[in-house]
């Protein structure tokens, strides 16, 4: 199996937030990781499949229609950067 850490170093470096989005309707929920990126930039992954890059958006707004068009709904609240480092 490919490891994910190469993208996670990365994404580590350049983070300004991060946010969980769940699938409800599902049990358990599936939950999937939006990363916020100082550039604009989000990338999605997937902790259940050792943090696996799902998808990249060139903008929150984008990512976050492609979560609800799969109605993942997110967790209230964001963890900032800021906060953390």
């Amino acid at each position: 199996m490919q490891s994910h850490a190469p993208a996670l170093v990365e994404q580590a470096k350049t983070w300004k937030f991060l946010e969980l989005w769940v699938d409800p309707v599902l049990f358990p929920p599936k939950i999937l990781m939006l990363v916020g990126n100082q550039d604009g930039t989000c990338r999605i992954f997937n902790p259940a499949l050792e943090y696996k890059l799902v998808v990249t958006h060139s903008n929150y707004e984008t990512a976050q229609e492609w979560l609800l068009e799969d109605e993942y709904e997110r967790v209230k609240g964001q963890l900032l950067a800021e906060e953390v480092l």
